[in-house]
């Protein structure tokens, strides 16, 4: 079982590439090479294979270093499944987790979500999909300051307020009022659940 995020980014047209490619490349290194790995295609598309105990974490923290370029947001489907074929690349590759993954983003294009996920376990697409819903309802109104924050914190998430204070160079009663802003409680109840819930995918 793997997870494969597909993605693509809001408002990439208004913005030149070099503001934002080379953020997602650093980070998707650190998931292996390219094109094995991970792929970014037609201009703003992404895809990128993680663990799925990872995918949720790893798919919020894509989106609060997009979102920390200002005006830009980014849509992505979660596919979990198996990998039933492996070719030169990650967009060659094929299986459930792949279909899932494609299947959610061309469905969620069109309505006002972005970002869900297809487990292949009813229940917990339902339940995961619903707090995710409730969940963007803060997340993609992430300021730049906010998703910056929330970039750092999901980067090391043992990093006392005062290292973020310092990072920044503001003080650190600055950075509570910036994480309550962001909704960092929130952000790691809903990763702590799934966590609980993917074991059971």
């Amino acid at each position: 079982m793997i997870a494969i995020i597909t993605g693509d980014i809001i408002n990439s047209e208004g913005h030149q590439s070099s503001e934002w490619i080379d953020i997602l490349k650093t980070y998707f290194t650190r998931f292996g090479p390219s094109p094995m790995n991970w792929e970014i295609y037609r201009g703003d598309e992404f895809q990128l294979k993680v663990t799925k105990d990872n995918a949720l974490l790893t798919a919020i923290h894509i989106k609060a270093l997009i979102k920390s370029v200002k005006y830009l947001d980014v849509r992505m489907g979660i596919g979990i499944g198996l990998e039933t074929y492996i070719g030169s690349g990650v967009s060659e590759s094929n299986g459930p987790a792949y279909q899932r993954s494609g299947r959610k983003l061309e469905s969620i294009k069109d309505g006002k979500v972005n970002l869900s996920i297809a487990t292949g376990n009813e229940f917990y697409d339902r339940t995961l999909n619903l707090m995710l819903q409730l969940a963007l309802d803060f997340m993609d109104s992430w300021s730049v300051v906010s998703a910056e924050i929330m970039a750092l914190v999901l980067e090391d998430p043992k990093a006392s307020q005062k290292e973020i204070a310092k990072k920044l160079g503001i003080k650190q009663s600055a950075v509570s009022q910036r994480l309550k802003r962001a909704r960092l409680d929130l952000v790691m109840d809903l990763l702590n659940y799934y966590e609980q819930a993917i074991k059971e995918v």
